[in-house]
């Protein structure tokens, strides 16, 4: 009797999903700086849709909302280490 080295299977990823969608939230509070940091990288850079799960509609309103917070200085432009 021998045993089949079956390989891993990797589509049993995680399903992504738009935390936006799920929770129902309809408004980004661009003031609210320590939400944004989740959609931000350590160097200050926005996180792609790819990584996060977001949907184009919450996407760009995050982005608006991560760059009204830099104007206003709530979050940096660049860093060397934001987290």
């Amino acid at each position: 009797m021998t045993l089949v080295n079956e390989p891993v299977n990797r589509d049993q990823q995680k399903k992504k999903y738009c935390r936006f969608k799920k929770n129902g939230i309809k408004y980004i509070d661009y003031k609210n700086a320590d939400f944004l940091l989740a959609f931000v990288n350590e160097q200050g850079k926005l996180l792609p849709r790819r990584l996060t799960g977001t949907s184009l509609k919450y996407q760009k309103k995050v982005a608006q909302a991560v760059k009204r917070a830099r104007h206003i200085a709530l979050l940096p432009y660049v860093t060397d280490s934001l987290k």
